[in-house]
């Protein structure tokens, strides 16, 4: 297992008026914002979403280890079915999903309590706000990171803006990006569907093809790729120059 990281990058993610705080159950490590704090409620909503899946893998290992997709099963838990439906529709394994499914869930079981929420589980987001705002892209050594965000208006939440990246985190990639973006209504799918672009992009001459690849899974509203010093975005993405000026 690997040791917990201080994400510090959370910080400069607050919005006014909603309260942050952080919920953690073994490896699942939320950063939360709402009306009011709910952190109690929140390690309640991991732990029972925790113990579905963990029972679910003792009668399916292979749902924890398959970097393929996993045919569907009925009697899974619905946590389960959505990461096993997102990685088929990704051409990747379930856990690639994991991160982002997680996150909307325990929205999901917040939002009665804090109709605007944020939950943020290592770089996959599920919004729900009534208010404009910006996702910083944080692609770690590439001279982008940090530079830009994508604008997310209020009209289009919930939605989930999900990241992969072959050389941030312990997230496994096969590729070289060093972000790879994707936005979604669901947020199993966005993890899943980045994890499969960020596959796709081992180096600059395949940037192009990745974005062409996301065009063709449904449900996916827009994508972009970085990698080194170059960005390739296609979709309802509109980026932000986070250095003063707007992009697009």
């Amino acid at each position: 297992m690997a040791a917990y990281q201080e994400r510090e990058y959370r910080v400069a993610c607050r919005r006014r008026k909603l309260v942050a705080f952080t919920a953690r159950v073994k490896e699942t490590d939320l950063w939360i914002q709402a009306e009011r704090d709910l952190s109690q409620e929140a390690v309640v909503s991991i732990m029972n979403l925790r113990r579905g899946l963990e029972a679910y893998v003792l009668e399916r290992p292979d749902f924890l280890r398959s970097l393929s997709p996993l045919t569907d099963d009925d009697l899974a838990p619905l946590l389960a079915r959505k990461m096993i439906q997102a990685g088929q529709l990704a051409g990747v394994g379930p856990m690639a999903a994991v991160a982002g499914a997680v996150a909307e869930a325990v929205a999901v079981d917040l939002m009665p309590l804090s109709p605007q929420v944020v939950v943020e589980n290592g770089g996959d987001t599920f919004l729900a706000l009534d208010q404009d705002l910006t996702v910083g892209i944080w692609a770690g050594k590439s001279p982008l990171s940090g530079r830009l965000g994508l604008a997310v208006a209020a009209a289009d939440m919930p939605i989930s803006v999900c990241t992969s990246s072959g050389t941030v985190g312990h997230s496994l990639s096969l590729g070289r990006a060093d972000a790879a973006t994707v936005v979604a209504k669901d947020a199993a799918l966005a993890d899943a569907v980045a994890t499969g672009l960020g596959n796709r992009a081992g180096n600059r001459g395949e940037l192009a093809a990745a974005l062409e690849w996301v065009q063709t899974v449904p449900g996916v509203r827009g994508a972009l790729i970085v990698l080194d010093d170059r960005l390739a975005a296609w979709g309802e993405i509109t980026l932000v120059d986070l250095t003063g000026s707007q992009d697009k």
